[in-house]
């Protein structure tokens, strides 16, 4: 296991309250939910709104009159729960990085699977998938739950790999399983990289 400094995580907090927000926000405006809808993110008009690769990640499947909030919950409580560990150890910069790059890296796994699809992706699924393959590389035996079953994060983060590579070719459901999958070779390959780095440093330290 790697040690290194510890640092507040404001962002992670910054971006669950962004989501909550604009859920809030929608819920009690139909006009800005409308508006909202505007901003998720669409293969089919990608580059004529190359915005939405990014303003995606901070919208939720309820802005959509058949939605619910459970999207938005399960999505903020994966948020806390692994971005405020990872922000806290690797720090700020580093903590964006991997949030925006393996969530837009998600949009365009969707893009790339279905360049004419005119179904919006929305939520920030890629993003947190991109966290967990980070700290699956740096903390591999940090303990987490799937279902009632505790396990190393680095098998979690296995498991997880196979169910969206298996649900990529499985009609229906309504997940972007490409985007989970991409964000989360993205986190491992970002965990690599931040390991590499920090052993240096402790090398020549």
């Amino acid at each position: 296991m790697l040690y290194m400094r510890v640092y507040r995580p404001r962002f992670t907090v910054i971006f669950i309250a962004l989501c909550v927000t604009i859920s809030i926000l929608g819920t009690l405006s139909p006009i800005l939910q409308s508006n909202f809808r505007k901003l998720s993110f669409t293969p089919a008009y990608a580059f004529s709104k190359p915005w939405t690769f990014v303003t995606s990640i901070f919208l939720h499947a309820d802005i959509f009159p058949n939605g619910d909030f459970l999207h938005i919950f399960w999505n903020m409580f994966a948020l806390f729960m692994f971005g405020t560990f990872l922000e806290s150890r690797i720090g700020p910069k580093n903590f964006l990085a991997v949030f925006f790059l393996a969530g837009i890296l998600g949009n365009f796994a969707y893009f790339a699977l279905a360049p004419n699809s005119k179904i919006p992706a929305v939520g920030a699924s890629g993003a947190i998938f991109g966290i967990i393959g980070t700290l699956a590389i740096l903390y591999p035996r940090l303990v987490v739950w799937m279902g009632l079953m505790p396990m190393p994060i680095i098998f979690a983060a296995f498991i997880w790999a196979i169910i969206s590579f298996i649900g990529i070719f499985t009609a229906g459901g309504g997940i972007a399983h490409e985007a989970h999958l991409a964000g989360l070779l993205f986190g491992g390959l970002y965990g690599f990289y931040l390991r590499k780095k920090m052993l240096y440093r402790r090398m020549v330290v």
